[in-house]
C-alpha cells in the first residue's frame, strides 16, 4: 500500500466523516489487520490536538473468550465498558478480516449472551457518540471479491476516496422524496413486498458512519410488511455464508424463512422478538460497487441494490423495533441479476435498478461519477 493514499484515506475519516475537534477522546479498535491505518490515525489525531486511544481485537482469541463466556463475566465486562465509551466523543472501527469464518463455532446462546449484555452499548456508540466503520484491505478482503490482492487495494481506495460531499448533495432528492411518501411496493423475481415508510423519518448515509457508503435509508412501520422477498445476493453472518434468502410476512412478522441453511437462519430469527421484523429500508448507489463480494459493508451500496434489514431499527428512522441482531440482506435489481421495480405511492421510481423518476437521476452511475 502507498502511504500517501492510506493518509487521505485518514484525513478523509477525521476531517470529514468524524470532524474530529481538539481535546476530543476518539477510539480506534482494530480488528485484526490494520495497523497501518491505525498508526496514521494516531499521528493525525495529535495533530489537531485530540486524544486517541487504540484497542485491538484478534479473532482467535476473541472466539474462545466468547466460547467461555458467562452472566457473571459479562456483567463485570460491561461495568468497566460504559463508563469507558461514556468518556468518548468518536470511534473508528477498522475491520481486516483475515478469516471470516473464525466465530463460525461459537455456540449461538453465547452470541446471544454477548449481544444482549452489550446491547445499551452498542445503542450508545450507535446513536450517540461520532463513529465511523471502515474494512481493511486484506488479502481475505481480496479473495472474498475475487480480485488480486493489489487490484483489490486500487478497488478500495477508489471507493473509499470517493467525493462524498458531492454524493451526499445529489441523494437529497430521494431523501426528500422517501420523506414524503407512504407506500413503497417492491417487486422482481421472487419478490412481491408492500409496507408503509410514513411517518418514520429518513436518513442519508453519505460516508459519516461508514466508509464506503452510499444510501438513503428509513424503516417499515413495524407491522405493515406483506408479501414475499427472495435475496440475491449471499451473506455471511455469524460465520455462516447464506444463500437463496427468501422471508414471507404477514402482518410485518417474518412467519416464513428459507435459505441454504434454513435451520441456522431461523436460530438468529429466534435471537429474539424484534428479530422477525424489520428495522430498516435503504435504497443504494455507489457508482463503483457493482458486484457482491460477501462482505455487507461493501455489499449494502452497491449501485442498484436495495436491502430490508431484519433486527433493530435506528433512533434517527425508528419504527420501534428493538433487537440484538442487525442483518443487512441485499437484493440486486439490475438486469443481470433479474431486474426489478421500486414504487413510492404506485409511481415507479426505479426500474432494474436505475432511477427513472426525473427528480432522482442523479443518482444513477454516469451521473454520480462524473
Amino acid at each position: 500500500m502507498r502511504d500517501e493514499r492510506i493518509g487521505k484515506i485518514a484525513n478523509n475519516l477525521l476531517d470529514y466523516s468524524l470532524d474530529v475537534q481538539p481535546g476530543e477522546n476518539i477510539m480506534i479498535m482494530v480488528y485484526d489487520e490494520g495497523e497501518i491505518l491505525a498508526a496514521e490515525l494516531v499521528k493525525q489525531l495529535y495533530a489537531k490536538g485530540a486524544f486517541p486511544h487504540v484497542r485491538y481485537v484478534r479473532p482467535k482469541v476473541q472466539r474462545e473468550w466468547m466460547k467461555g463466556l458467562s452472566n457473571a463475566q459479562m456483567a463485570q465486562v460491561v461495568r468497566w465498558e460504559e463508563e469507558m465509551w461514556l468518556g468518548m466523543q468518536g470511534y473508528i472501527g477498522i475491520h481486516g478480516e483475515t478469516n471470516g469464518s473464525e466465530m463460525r463455532d461459537v455456540p449461538e446462546e453465547k452470541n446471544r449472551l454477548f449481544a444482549e449484555a452489550y446491547r445499551q452499548i452498542a445503542h450508545h456508540i450507535d446513536n450517540n457518540i461520532k463513529g465511523m466503520r471502515i474494512n481493511y484491505p486484506t488479502s481475505a478482503l481480496a479473495q472474498k471479491a475475487n480480485m488480486p490482492t493489489e487490484a483489490f487495494e486500487d478497488f478500495y481506495f477508489e471507493v473509499c476516496a470517493f467525493d462524498y460531499r458531492k454524493m451526499a448533495e445529489a441523494c437529497r432528492p430521494l431523501y426528500d422524496l422517501m420523506d414524503k411518501t407512504d407506500r413503497v411496493r417492491i417487486v422482481g423475481p421472487g419478490t412481491d413486498v408492500s409496507f408503509s415508510i410514513k411517518g418514520i423519518g429518513t436518513r442519508t448515509a453519505v460516508g459519516k458512519r461508514n466508509m464506503p457508503d452510499g444510501e438513503v435509508y428509513t424503516a417499515p412501520v413495524r407491522d405493515s410488511i406483506e408479501g414475499t422477498i427472495s435475496y440475491n445476493t449471499p451473506s455471511q453472518y455469524k460465520g455462516t455464508v447464506f444463500e437463496n434468502v427468501r422471508f414471507v410476512f404477514r402482518q410485518g412478522k417474518i412467519v416464513e424463512a428459507t435459505a441454504n441453511h434454513t435451520e441456522r437462519l431461523n436460530q438468529i430469527l429466534d435471537s429474539d422478538e424484534g428479530a422477525r421484523y424489520i428495522g430498516e429500508f435503504a435504497i443504494a448507489f455507489h457508482p463503483h460497487i457493482l458486484q457482491p463480494m460477501g462482505d455487507i459493508l461493501f455489499d449494502e451500496k452497491i449501485a442498484g441494490s436495495f436491502h430490508l434489514t431484519p433486527g433493530q431499527a435506528y433512533d434517527e428512522a425508528d419504527n420501534g423495533n428493538k433487537s440484538t441482531i442487525h442483518w443487512d440482506l441485499i437484493n440486486i435489481q439490475r438486469p443481470e441479476y433479474g431486474g426489478g421495480e421500486i414504487w413510492f405511492d404506485d409511481r415507479l421510481i426505479r426500474k432494474d435498478g436505475v432511477f427513472v423518476h426525473e427528480a432522482l437521476l442523479g443518482l444513477n452511475p454516469e451521473q454520480l461519477d462524473k
